[in-house]
């Protein structure tokens, strides 16, 4: 790339653009970033938004980078690993920059430990028309070709490879393998996998088709390698080439990944003690009008006692807003609640106030952050001392 900017999230920066960069740039970047013009003729106002990663426009690249530590990034992954998994790709983004390459040298080192264990086999129901029986006849494929024998029309489970799982695994590979930079011995591994893949169906897969696996003890050694082959399928772009030179766009929508993270990480501390439930769809209104969706509400023997709603950005001075408190006062008047919680991700600034008592109603609404500036033993502790300051609320409200 001949030219590249180097920004933070929520980071605005000052850069000479052509008109027609501008307008690509503002178009491709739409969500990630803002272009404005700025009174010096030719300089645009680029600011950065709640995505990190790589945005390519023709010859110009725009990298993104989070606030918080690189290594947490990638825990914020939640890929079930062990934060010294990670460890080489975070030291290489630290460096680079460039978040993709270390994306898939993480995919590829993933995989490559995942199939070394065998490749997963399973039975599929299969539906086919065969010269010879094999199974049972499918008696509704037979009668539709009426007064024709052969090929019989059979319904049978094979054994094998080509499953959801595999064919999951082998899109997010070919799609990795098509986009320019990556490291010879990654490209390696990754060709080796496809190699592992051979009997495995090249099918079009969408990233919400993994919310369709169940796991169980005999694939829970995938979930690694399908969670960051869903990231790459969700958010990897391929650009048309230019010229000679070809260019992918890679963007992670911080909000998600944050809200994604601790509600996982809480549903896995408060197991067997608090049931959680996220996007929980209720109504503000009687009648079901006007439907509401907190991120996260908590039971206690399938009654609500908690409500909390996940940001990841505080105002400049470390304080909620009030919108996420007008928001987070809904939910609680809605579920009939004394009160709610707001978890924010703790970047920069202070800690927000802890708690704010609402006039006429009694309503009491706690703020907590998730410093994410620490290593990653650091968050657990903190996260840790969040589930537990729940749980104990919860035991109030009971």
């Amino acid at each position: 790339m001949s030219d590249t900017i180097t920004l933070y999230e929520y980071e605005r920066t000052s850069h000479r653009l052509s008109e027609s960069q501008s307008r690509r740039l503002a178009s491709v970047g739409r969500g990630a970033i803002t272009v404005e013009p700025e009174a010096q003729h030719g300089y645009y106002s680029i600011t950065a938004q709640n995505m990190v990663g790589t945005l390519v426009v023709d010859d110009l690249r725009v990298l993104i980078r989070p606030k918080i530590r690189p290594e947490n990034l990638f825990l914020l992954l939640e890929v079930g690993l062990d934060p010294d998994a990670w460890r080489q790709e975070a030291f290489d983004y630290e460096t680079s920059a460039n978040l993709l390459p270390s994306v898939i040298a993480f995919y590829a080192r993933t995989l490559e430990t995942t199939l070394a264990r065998g490749l997963l086999r399973s039975y599929r129901h299969t539906e086919e028309r065969l010269v010879a029986l094999r199974g049972r006849i499918d008696m509704a494929g037979q009668f539709r070709q009426a007064g024709i024998r052969v090929p019989v029309a059979c319904r049978f489970d094979e054994y094998s490879s080509d499953i959801a799982e595999n064919r999951y695994l082998k899109a997010a590979t070919r799609l990795a393998l098509r986009v320019p930079g990556v490291a010879p011995e990654d490209r390696q591994r990754l060709l080796r996998e496809v190699v592992s893949l051979e009997d495995v169906a090249d099918v079009h897969i969408q990233p919400g088709e993994l919310d369709r696996i169940a796991f169980t003890r005999l694939n829970t050694h995938y979930q690694p390698a399908l969670r960051l082959a869903q990231l790459l399928l969700a958010n990897l772009t391929l650009a048309d080439q230019l010229g000679k030179r070809a260019a992918s766009s890679f963007l992670v929508d911080m909000n998600k990944l944050f809200e994604d993270f601790v509600t996982q990480r809480l549903r896995r501390e408060l197991r067997g003690r608090l049931e959680v439930l996220s996007q929980f769809g209720t109504h503000l209104a009687e009648r079901r009008q006007v439907p509401i969706r907190p991120d996260l509400v908590f039971r206690r023997q399938g009654v609500e006692v908690l409500v909390a709603d996940i940001k990841y950005k505080l105002t400049g001075d470390a304080q909620a807003r009030t919108s996420d408190y007008y928001q987070l006062l809904a939910y609680t008047t809605a579920l009939d609640l004394p009160e709610g919680l707001l978890i924010y991700c703790l970047a920069d600034g202070g800690r927000p106030e802890g708690v704010v008592t609402v006039r006429h109603a009694g309503k009491r609404l706690h703020t907590l952050a998730i410093d994410l500036t620490g290593p990653p033993s650091a968050v657990a502790a903190e996260l840790s001392s969040l589930s537990e300051w729940i749980n104990g609320r919860a035991r109030i409200a009971a």
